[in-house]
């Protein structure tokens, strides 16, 4: 169902661990157990999350959060996110030591902001963890130093539903949240994967970057591009000038896009973002495109009465007059991806039909 007025905000992976995290250190240095905790957040301000569970283990505390992702769709929603707090005899005075523990990934790959062999928690979220347990050490009068492990109930099966496979971060989910707020549909946050999948394909030496606007997208992408691994491909969504500029800026030799013709008339228009809330498809540019690809002239202008791109495209009278189009697209598209990308490097795009089919490669 649809829902009227703002959509909800909810909280980090980041910031359910540093609930959990200061809800542990309040049980193991009070002995009482809160029903809610106060937590930092790294962008600043502060959040209030509900405690699901604590309890004493063996010396140490147990606390957990319930993910809350607000109305972003999110893998992790709903997740039991928890910390496992203990004392350190070894450490120094203070010293909060966080780390990750089941169902929190672990990095293999070089190229992302954790170094490889450490656990999948960003600097953000590990500095907002030890920040929460040192306001509950400081609470308890304690000055000694903590060990905080971070653990996500079936963090592994979920992890299998993101990015982190093929940026060899292995086990589990990561613990993110550079603001600690989810916003729901945030395109920042996708430009945030898009950034790091980017700086490991830079990492691992792959002088092409390959954009897709999607799963199957990037299975046309690379069946067409059988020298692009998988580390080399990236799923982008709308993010069409973003992608462009961040590759250009890493150094890449080639950018190769694959896109659907849905998304090339907006690429044509040369929209930075492609997703249907930042901008609408122009018929009436659509409609002159068909005309410069030789479609009849009512027919041309039938098309820019078109419901959807896809119906302007199933109007094209031949086989031929449907790659024409796609030709005449691209190469707009073509223009404004290098705009967005400089001079720099070299630049491809495929178009592919609904059934797979390659239309075109400017």
């Amino acid at each position: 169902m649809k829902r009227d007025g703002p959509l909800r905000e909810g909280f980090t992976t980041g910031t359910a661990a540093s609930g959990a995290a200061k809800a542990a250190a309040l049980l193991l240095l009070t002995g009482r157990a809160p029903a809610a905790v106060d937590v930092p957040l790294p962008g600043g301000g502060r959040m209030t999350l509900a405690v699901a569970v604590a309890e004493l283990r063996d010396g140490a505390a147990f606390a957990g959060v319930v993910k809350d992702g607000g109305d972003d769709p999110d893998v992790t929603h709903g997740a039991l996110i928890g910390c496992l707090v203990s004392r350190l005899a070894a450490a120094g005075p203070g010293e909060v030591l966080v780390a990750g523990g089941e169902g929190v990934g672990r990095v293999t790959l070089p190229g992302l902001p954790v170094a490889v062999g450490q656990a999948a928690i960003n600097p953000a979220p590990r500095a907002q963890i030890a920040a929460a347990v040192a306001e509950a050490a400081q609470a308890a009068g304690y000055a000694g130093g903590l060990a905080a492990v971070v653990s996500v109930a079936g963090g592994e099966a979920m992890a299998r539903k993101t990015l982190n496979p093929r940026l060899g971060i292995v086990g589990g989910i990561s613990i993110l949240g550079v603001s600690g707020i989810v916003r729901p549909f945030s395109h920042q946050a996708w430009e945030a994967s898009i950034a790091e999948a980017l700086d490991v394909a830079r990492a691992l030496g792959h002088p092409v970057a390959g954009f897709s606007t999607g799963r199957r997208s990037e299975a046309l992408l690379r069946r067409a591009r059988p020298d692009l691994p998988e580390t080399a491909c990236v799923q982008a969504a709308d993010c069409f000038a973003f992608a462009q500029a961040e590759a250009a800026r890493r150094g890449f030799e080639e950018i190769v896009w694959a896109v659907f013709v849905g998304k090339l008339v907006k690429m044509a228009q040369g929209l930075a973002n492609t997703h249907a809330r930042r901008g609408d498809t122009d018929f009436s540019a659509l409609s002159g495109w068909c005309a410069a690809a030789g479609w009849p002239g009512p027919l041309a202008r039938q098309a820019g009465q078109a419901n959807t791109a896809r119906h302007a495209f199933d109007m094209a009278p031949t086989p031929r007059d449907k790659t024409a189009l796609a030709e005449v697209l691209a190469k707009e598209a073509l223009s404004h991806m290098r705009r967005f990308a400089g001079q720099g490097p070299r630049l491809t795009l495929l178009v592919f039909d609904f059934d797979g089919g390659r239309l075109a490669e400017a």
